[in-house]
């Protein structure tokens, strides 16, 4: 885990031995008669090559290991690998149609890595073109940050640093993001509630991992139960910065009561008698998130494919707001017209046309303040 305790760091991980060894048998290369659909990207430094995502994260990893043994010996480094958790949001994301790092492309134009250990994943999206964040404690960082610092200067990234103790309440997430990773950080929280509530006013999306568990150590149930599970100072690799264990119930009822709605999830590990503590009973949830709170308007698909007589986009809107909201459309700048009503819902538009540029704008009740506005078009074959 990245936050943790300065005298237990050792023993506490962001993806425990057994948990890694999963990722890499479960995610490894199929058999070259195997059909993929996996999206292909490009790296700066792939030299116009394309390499699946996965591939790339495995290749940036050990290149930061030389990089990182150039400058501090191996027990300076946080030790557990940080972007094998890549490999186990990218299928999730496609099982529901969704593209990773779309999800981090948007408005803001920003990402953060929060509870980054030495910012392996943030330099990594920086090299896929993303402005990133990382931010972390550096009073209980693996390294004190002086991992990420030392990166960010070898690199010569841009990559903006924040040391925030994030149970402080004080200057939280005063920037909006398009996405935030909260990768084996909650339950380093005495406040889980308070930080996703948080967090759902300033970003789109959350990609969220956390240890959760099904039963006691003495085998009491928990999984049909939406409770957490309050962990001893040394009752989880020795580790006091432990704090709450979720259910799988009590997880999702967390993010249901802090603002998200949860687009995927799946765990991985010891998924019928994980425990609380046990190293050998790790189960992990990990979910993709989006926000509630969040006040936008989209169109799926756009640009619109082009039917027999006319394209179809779905509009969707969301307000955060418990008042009433419009949706207006405006045909190439001409004069608006009623859309759809509520504080949020979908509609359908199935008359888009070629050659026209057609502007959803959502506006509060009274229709005299602009919230969100989004461009759709038809295809071009």
């Amino acid at each position: 885990m990245n936050l943790l305790s300065p005298s237990r760091s050792q023993q506490a991980s962001k993806i425990p031995e057994a948990l890694a060894k999963f990722l890499v048998e479960s995610n490894s290369p199929r058999r070259a008669t195997e059909k993929t659909n996996k999206p292909c990207v490009r790296s700066s430094k792939t030299r116009g090559k394309t390499s699946s995502l996965r591939e790339l994260a495995l290749s940036k990893e050990q290149e930061l290991w030389k990089t990182k043994l150039a400058h501090r010996p191996k027990p300076f480094w946080y030790p557990y690998a940080t972007l094998r958790n890549l490999p186990v949001l990218e299928p999730l994301l496609a099982g529901v149609g969704l593209d990773l790092l779309e999800l981090c492309r948007g408005t803001y134009g920003r990402v953060a890595d929060v509870g980054a250990a030495d910012g392996d994943l943030a330099f990594f999206l920086e090299e896929l073109g993303f402005s990133v964040d990382v931010v972390d404690n550096e009073y209980t960082n693996f390294n004190k940050l002086e991992g990420a610092r030392i990166l960010k200067k070898a690199l010569n990234s841009s990559v903006t640093i924040h040391s925030i103790d994030l149970d402080s309440r004080s200057h939280l997430f005063t920037q909006s993001y398009d996405a935030v990773f909260l990768l084996g950080t909650l339950y380093h929280l005495k406040n889980p509630f308070y930080i996703l509530e948080r967090l759902a006013l300033v970003t789109r999306y959350c990609l969220l991992s956390t240890r959760i568990a099904r039963q006691t150590a003495d085998g009491l149930p928990l999984s049909k139960y939406p409770v957490a599970y309050l962990l001893g100072p040394d009752e989880c690799n020795n580790d006091s910065t432990n704090f709450w264990i979720f259910s799988d119930e009590g997880l999702k009822q967390l993010l249901h009561r802090t603002g998200w709605s949860i687009l995927a999830y799946t765990a991985i590990g010891d998924t019928n008698n994980s425990t609380p503590g046990d190293p050998n009973h790790d189960e992990r949830a990990f979910c993709v998130l989006k926000s509630n709170a969040i006040t936008e308007i989209s169109a799926s698909p756009n640009p619109v494919p082009l039917g027999e007589k006319m394209g179809m986009t779905t509009i969707r809107w969301n307000t955060a707001s418990s008042g009433d909201s419009k949706v207006y459309v405006s045909i190439d700048g001409q004069r608006e017209s009623l859309f759809a009503r509520g504080r949020q819902g979908f509609a359908t538009a199935n008359w888009i046309q070629a050659g026209f540029t057609y502007e959803f704008r959502l506006y509060d009740s009274s229709h005299t303040r602009l919230l969100d506005k989004t461009s759709v078009t038809l295809a071009i074959e």
